[in-house]
């Protein structure tokens, strides 16, 4: 009896994973198409909406614009622009950008790690560098000539808002020192600083 269970159970096991193997899922929701379509798009706008720290400051003034962050939420935390608001870009859903900006005309600046510099724990610059081959000397030397890749969050940031609808973006296109005194800053980190730096 033992054996015949046994047998029946291996009969089994064979079947369901042979079905495991067998099954399959639709195409994942994923398309380069509609990516490279949205790209196309966005460039031009992009190219217009490209404004210095100067530009960014006033423009925040006014009501009803919104400085969105969209770095970690631990780096939120740490330290952003005083008064902006955040939502991490792996949150990005239409669901939650609606929440946070209902009316697809509001006017929202945007900026990411690699518009700071002086402080590459908090904002550290996104950007790959060129690889170097190992045992070719001279690949070597130009490698180390070759132009790094920025990678700022800027652009994915606004190429979805722009896809998701938002189309009144603007783009800090500045690399702003961290002790210029026109920054204000607020999270965690920002008052023991403040503190050190009083005379």
């Amino acid at each position: 009896m033992t054996k015949t269970v046994s047998t029946a159970t291996a009969i089994l096991l064979v079947a369901g994973a042979v079905l495991a193997e067998s099954k399959s899922y639709p195409k994942a929701k994923v398309s380069f198409s509609d990516f490279k379509s949205l790209v196309a798009s966005v460039e031009t706008n992009r190219a217009q909406r490209l404004i210095s720290f100067d530009t960014f400051l006033k423009m925040s003034k006014k009501p009803g614009v919104i400085i969105l962050d969209s770095r970690s939420d631990f780096r939120f935390k740490r330290i952003h622009i005083k008064g902006a608001q955040h939502l991490g870009f792996s949150d990005f859903t239409q669901a939650n950008l609606k929440k946070l900006i209902p009316a697809f005309d509001t006017t929202i600046l945007i900026y990411c790690n690699n518009n700071f510099e002086g402080n590459q724990t908090d904002f550290a610059s996104k950007v790959a560098l060129p690889k170097a081959p190992s045992g070719n000397a001279v690949a070597s030397q130009f490698a180390a000539q070759a132009k790094p890749i920025m990678m700022a969050l800027n652009i994915p940031t606004y190429i979805n808002l722009y896809g998701y609808g938002y189309h009144n973006v603007y783009e800090l296109n500045e690399l702003v020192d961290v002790k210029d005194p026109r920054v204000a800053f607020e999270g965690s980190i920002v008052k023991p600083l403040q503190l050190i730096r009083r005379p």
